[in-house]
């Protein structure tokens, strides 16, 4: 594995991740560190969790150190991110790595006031960080101009076209100069991904650091089969009788976000939702009191929680399961090696109700190819959730030593 001094980056480079205590680069640095100095376009398939920002935002950093500043309100390399949390945590990162050398970088989103991010932009930024919409806004007041980019990065593109942003990509293309550097980066890479990127790429090279939508090794994967009404009272009894910490639970919508923090509270457990209805300050410190502990479960719609940024997550949630396997990829992407469990696994729990979720769950097992353990079912009430008057949770183990048969045969009639 090289190093990253081989790697040909910009000594402020170099010295600013070395400080941050980046040793050795990961796969996807390694083969698109490279091809993007060499300014060849680049499709790259790659999980959170792998240094996927880095492998882009490290060789950009390169190129600028060697260009020319940029000009007011017209930013050199343009980073289309799908949402606000994502967007920041990017800005942020870029930020650091550029810590050495007098680069700027801009975030911009809704959900905040315009006029700090106009300001800046009047100032002159160098890189752009941005949400579509929010983008968009500030070109139709001709606050922004694109004439001047030459790197456009679109991150999680696949989320993007998720989210219906489609249009809103092809708008902003044709503002963009065509003679500039196009990389796309994706947690996963379906082939809708591809022929758009194909149609705004030259001649991309194409790199995946692992099989599309394959699960990472570090995931321990758990499923429980029980009734939809029954889901509630089993997920704050895994919390209280497991003692998990730091739980992310993702669900469909955004009222379903707040119902069931608002039902885990009363179960003693503190909770937080996370939803795109809510404001960008209210989000923010959903994020930092379930970083830093003060709350112990986020209920997240998985749109609102893509791009969260947290070391050594333990407990990620399928509360329901989706028509496709959009959810459980998305939790699958927070399995790296900082995982916080005893074991150094993130422990991925899908929540099964009955009729086609039995179906898809199936499925899902079929589609990974690997194993996974099923709880057989198991009544649970308000009451088997709460604490005893000791304040003593039954043991965890318990839970399968008592009703978990592992020769069990999986929705038997």
């Amino acid at each position: 594995m090289p190093s990253f001094a081989a790697l040909q980056l910009a000594s402020p480079i170099l010295t600013a991740i070395s400080e941050l205590g980046y040793n050795t680069p990961t796969p996807v640095q390694t083969q698109a560190i490279p091809e993007i100095l060499a300014g060849k376009d680049v499709l790259a398939g790659a999980q959170t969790g792998t240094g996927k920002t880095a492998a882009f935002a490290l060789p950009l950093l390169t190129r600028l150190l060697e260009s020319p500043r940029a000009q007011n309100k017209r930013p050199s390399a343009l980073i289309l991110a799908p949402t606000r949390e994502l967007a920041d945590q990017v800005a942020t990162s870029i930020q650091r790595y550029a810590a050495n050398s007098e680069l700027t970088t801009l975030a911009v989103y809704g959900g905040v006031s315009q006029n700090p991010q106009t300001e800046a932009l009047g100032q002159g930024v160098d890189i752009l960080v941005a949400t579509p919409g929010r983008l968009l806004d500030l070109l139709n007041q001709k606050a922004l101009e694109l004439s001047a980019v030459r790197w456009l990065i679109l991150d999680e593109a696949d989320r993007m076209l998720d989210l219906g942003f489609k249009e809103e990509l092809i708008r902003l293309l044709k503002q963009l100069p065509k003679d500039r550097q196009t990389l796309f980066f994706s947690a996963t890479f379906p082939k809708s991904v591809k022929d758009l990127a194909y149609s705004m790429l030259k001649q991309p090279v194409e790199i995946a650091v692992a099989a599309d939508n394959a699960p990472i090794d570090s995931i321990e994967q758990v499923v429980y089969n029980m009734d939809n009404n029954k889901k509630r009272a089993a997920l704050a009894w895994l919390i209280g009788s497991g003692n998990w910490q730091q739980v992310l639970v993702f669900v469909r919508t955004k009222q379903q976000a707040d119902d069931l923090a608002n039902e885990l509270k009363k179960d003693g457990i503190k909770c937080d939702s996370l939803h795109g209805d809510k404001s960008q300050g209210a989000r923010t410190r959903a994020l930092d009191d379930f970083k830093e502990g003060k709350v112990r479960a986020l209920v997240a719609t998985d749109v609102a929680a893509r791009g969260i940024d947290i070391l050594e997550l333990p407990w990620v949630v399928n509360y329901e399961l989706r028509n496709d396997f959009e959810g459980v990829e998305m939790s699958a992407s927070y399995g790296n090696s900082t995982a916080g469990s005893d074991d150094g696994k993130l422990n991925l729990s899908l929540l099964a109700g009955g009729g086609n979720d039995r179906h898809r769950v199936m499925a899902i097992v079929d589609y990974y190819q690997r194993n996974a353990l099923f709880d057989r079912d198991r009544e649970f009430t308000r009451e088997s959730v709460r604490p005893s008057q000791q304040g003593i949770y039954p043991s965890f183990n318990d839970l399968f030593l008592t009703f978990f048969d592992p020769k069990a045969t999986l929705y038997a009639s």
